[in-house]
């Protein structure tokens, strides 16, 4: 099979489950069932895999793959991401769904419509989606992918705008940088004395 022209991942091999060569498989799709739906998946590396059997189990799927059929060969499958190309997606969502792979390299415009930026990638470490982004030669600048930091979405028009001061880049009005309200750095706890705290 060929490379991706625009590969999207669709899930992430985890450890080996049983014997038989199962594997315990995170995804990214709506329904982790779907998986199977994408047809063959594809590594990083080119390797195709087959799915010819997926369960849920929990928060992941068990998968057993063609061609992979005891537990050494599942062990050394983990960690092993899984890709399909973005032509095979459907594009039937809503308005304001799209894929995370549709915004990247995506023009940041701010309040004002002028281009500060592109998207580099999009993460999510469990507290929602981040943009991190390319801003006047700045790598690596962290945007919140939220209504308040990005209130517009144009997928067709190739840009995202930012409200700059709920995107946490300049300050605000007050000429401070935006920060949680009920944070206080010197109310911090620092545990009992006896116990090595610093009062």
């Amino acid at each position: 099979m060929s490379k991706l022209e625009n590969p999207v991942q669709m899930a992430v091999i985890g450890a080996a489950h049983g014997i038989k060569g199962e594997l315990r498989v995170k995804t990214f799709t709506g329904d982790p069932l779907a998986l199977a739906d994408y047809g063959p998946l594809q590594a990083r590396d080119g390797r195709v895999f087959q799915i010819l059997d997926i369960r849920p189990a929990g928060t992941v799927v068990v998968v057993r793959f063609k061609g992979v059929n005891d537990r050494n060969a599942a062990e050394a499958l983990a960690g092993t991401e899984l890709f399909v190309d973005r032509s095979v997606l459907p594009d039937d969502g809503e308005e304001d769904e799209f894929y995370h792979a549709d915004l990247i390299g995506l023009e940041i415009r701010d309040d004002k419509g002028v281009a500060i930026g592109r998207i580099v990638a999009v993460h999510n470490f469990g507290g929602g989606d981040i943009l991190d982004v390319t801003l006047a030669g700045r790598k690596g600048v962290l945007i919140p992918f939220t209504q308040a930091a990005v209130p517009e979405v144009s997928i067709a028009e190739g840009f995202v705008r930012v409200d700059p001061v709920a995107a946490g880049l300049v300050e605000d009005e007050d000429g401070e940088a935006p920060r949680d309200e009920g944070f206080d750095p010197k109310g911090r706890p620092r545990g009992p004395k006896d116990a090595g705290g610093n009062r």
